[in-house]
């Protein structure tokens, strides 16, 4: 197994100027194209304004195309530079929207400081806590919606304004970060993000993977499901292990 990829300088000076990066390219159009089927075939239901109705999870029980992206080697080599060599994978989930469907409100800030979402830098490295990265299954053009943010918000020092949580004051601070099928946004927790209404024609169809630092744990449940164990490759399983610190293995311990 190769040594996975590293942030260049430039990856680096934008994830900390910004507080989110894109990746171009991660999958192949056969791959996107072999996860979209995987979802179709499981008939799920049409979603609504209703928030929990948009997402759904248990995917990586359903083929090993969707474990893949538990480790893929271009992904894993920024997450260990923004939450340490020891990570794990605390949760995930799927999401679908429909034409006009309305998303979730900006949430996440850099103040007040957040134990569990959090952006620091000291000494040259840049410190995180829950981290998302965002698979898109499908394109997102410019004024379709989907994913927003205030770029630079990680950082900040003042609490959201109210009126601009709820999209309804300057508007013109949000960026929807246009990207296309295969293309993975990884942001820090701590960047004020949300999810503008779905205007495009087609589906809005993502997969969220979400890492921590090893002792950190978003949710109760920590354990994978017993019948996903024999599926996973040894590193998997070192992301998907609970968290705690002590004499904990590195995800690429050999």
């Amino acid at each position: 197994m190769s040594e996975p990829a590293r942030m260049t300088d430039h990856d680096r000076y934008f994830l900390d100027l910004n507080g989110y990066m894109l990746l171009e390219g991660v999958l192949t159009s056969a791959e996107v194209d072999r996860l979209n089927e995987e979802i179709d075939a499981r008939d799920l239901p049409e979603p609504t304004d209703d928030i929990w109705s948009q997402r759904f999870g248990g995917f990586f029980m359903w083929n090993r195309v969707f474990r893949d992206l538990i480790d893929n080697e271009r992904v894993l080599g920024v997450l260990i530079e923004m939450l340490g060599e020891k990570l794990r994978l605390d949760h995930a989930y799927g999401v679908l929207m429909g034409q006009g469907n309305v998303g979730l409100h900006l949430h996440g800030q850099g103040m007040p400081y957040d134990p569990a979402q959090y952006y620091v830098h000291r000494n040259g490295r840049m410190y995180n806590g829950l981290t998302v990265v965002s698979w898109a299954l499908a394109d997102v053009g410019p004024g379709d919606g989907g994913f927003c943010c205030i770029p630079g918000s990680h950082k900040s020092n003042y609490p959201l304004p109210g009126d601009v949580r709820g999209f309804e004051g300057h508007r013109d601070w949000v960026r929807q970060v246009p990207h296309k099928a295969g293309d993975v946004v990884i942001f820090t927790e701590a960047l004020t993000h949300g999810t503008l209404p779905w205007q495009g024609s087609h589906h809005r169809r993502s997969l969220l993977l979400k890492y921590a630092p090893s002792h950190l744990a978003w949710g109760k449940m920590h354990a994978p499901p017993e019948a996903l164990e024999p599926l996973l490759t040894d590193r998997q399983r070192r992301l998907l292990e609970p968290p705690y610190i002590y004499q904990r293995e590195p995800v690429l311990a050999d």
